[in-house]
């Protein structure tokens, strides 16, 4: 009896064990959304976070530039040079001390650190663009060469389904041998493809995976997200919008903002700033008394500030020519990237409606007239190729289509929302 319940108690204890312990977890889902890599590099990308520390550093100097110096206190002590007691002076002065600039000077200095935060803000902005866009770039690739790596995987299907093709009639006679040796060559040469494409899919899940800020070999899968093919908007709209959102541009505006208010400063530094203090006095044994001292500086070195003044002045003119040659070549962008991307969505659209129809129609004709004897392996075997090399073509110009919208992007300095227009026009 005690035995059976030994045994039971076993069983017991590995049912359970078998149901928790010892189960397998399935692994993590590492498949990645374009908007959650996107999201991802934005947080966590180290360059990013060096620019947004600093930047929001640069935050806390309007504070600082805006402040007043810190009062001074002094103790002053005076008795006769001989016989007097220093210990305990007749008169000992205390005196507070603050110094004000002058009027205008500490809000100029403020909008100065302010433009200085502002100018940072938008070279993070610069960087997050330039971030983001290498982002899809590389997701989008990684996409295409996925799609490719998927359609040379099926084709290798085809390629036995014609190698059995080629041995059935070899059997029979109506062949020769060399058919099925070149059908048995290509599929080690599509082999040798797929090596050479997984190998792209490595160096760019790599490339993905540090633009993440992980490990290059952190796992990564499929990338789910496809590129969206149809956009449509007119170059006016989009000159307009890099006029208005390209952080390049936006800076080389702050900057020049921000040496006016540096010039306005420096004709400001040529008046005095003054200095109010309040001194108490212990006389001993007379009448203690209270003081208040005013004290004005005296700029007579005028040169300097002059200086300063043209210095803010021909840095304000480097400015506005910076900002100029980033408005023109954020027009040249904007006109690359757009015909790019319109040249791109074409040719996924030749693919797509042309090319791909022909190959598999070229195809289905030379396998029907190859088991009739009508034309020999090789134009069997280059129909495959043909299909084959187009599908992947495809594949590889509709990830060139998410790339060039991501560059366009880059070039605007904004999100641009895909919407229905006629690709193929």
């Amino acid at each position: 009896m005690k035995a059976i319940q030994f045994l039971l108690l076993c069983a017991a204890l590995l049912f359970v064990g078998v149901g928790t312990g010892f189960s397998q977890e399935k692994p993590a889902d590492t498949n990645l959304t374009l908007t959650a890599a996107v999201e991802l590099a934005v947080r966590d990308n180290p360059d990013l976070q060096s620019l947004r520390a600093k930047w929001e550093a640069m935050l806390e100097r309007p504070v600082q530039a805006t402040a007043l110096p810190n009062p001074m206190l002094k103790y002053g002590a005076m008795d006769a040079a001989e016989g007097g007691t220093w210990q305990d002076t007749n008169e000992k002065r205390i005196m507070v001390e603050q110094q004000f600039p002058w009027f205008g000077k500490r809000g100029l200095r403020g909008g100065i650190a302010r433009k200085d935060a502002e100018a940072m803000r938008h070279e993070l902005e610069t960087m997050t663009r330039e971030v983001v866009m290498m982002v899809k770039e590389s997701y989008f690739g990684l996409y295409a060469v996925q799609q490719a790596i998927a359609i040379t995987q099926k084709d290798q299907t085809v390629l036995r389904r014609m190698a059995k093709i080629s041995e059935t009639m070899y059997a029979t006679g109506e062949r020769t041998q060399q058919d099925v040796l070149k059908a048995q060559s290509e599929i080690t040469m599509l082999k040798q493809r797929l090596l050479e494409l997984e190998a792209q899919e490595n160096a760019l899940q790599a490339k993905l995976n540090t633009l993440l800020n992980r490990r290059a070999d952190a796992p990564l899968g499929a990338a789910l997200t496809p590129p969206e093919p149809a956009f449509n908007a007119t170059p006016d709209a989009l000159f307009a919008l890099a006029a208005a959102n390209r952080p390049e541009v936006l800076a080389e505006q702050t900057k020049v903002e921000r040496y006016e208010l540096e010039k306005r400063l420096m004709a400001k530094e040529s008046r005095p700033d003054y200095q109010l203090g309040v001194e108490y006095r212990d006389v001993g044994g007379g009448e203690n008394m209270v003081m208040l001292t005013v004290g004005v500086e005296l700029p007579i070195w005028q040169e300097k500030n002059r200086a300063g003044v043209r210095e803010a002045e021909k840095m304000r003119a480097s400015s506005e020519a910076a900002r100029e040659a980033a408005q023109r070549n954020s027009a040249l962008d904007v006109q690359n990237a757009s015909f790019k991307l319109l040249t791109a969505r074409r040719m996924l659209a030749l693919y797509k409606t042309e090319l791909i129809p022909q190959a598999e129609t070229r195809f289905s004709a030379s396998e029907a007239d190859y088991q009739t004897g009508k034309t020999d392996f090789m134009d069997f075997l280059e129909s495959q190729r043909f299909l084959l090399g187009i599908r992947v073509m495809a594949a590889m110009a509709e990830g060139d289509v998410g790339m060039q919208f991501a560059r366009l992007e880059r070039a605007v300095g904004a999100e641009l929302k895909a919407a229905p227009a006629e690709a193929s026009r």
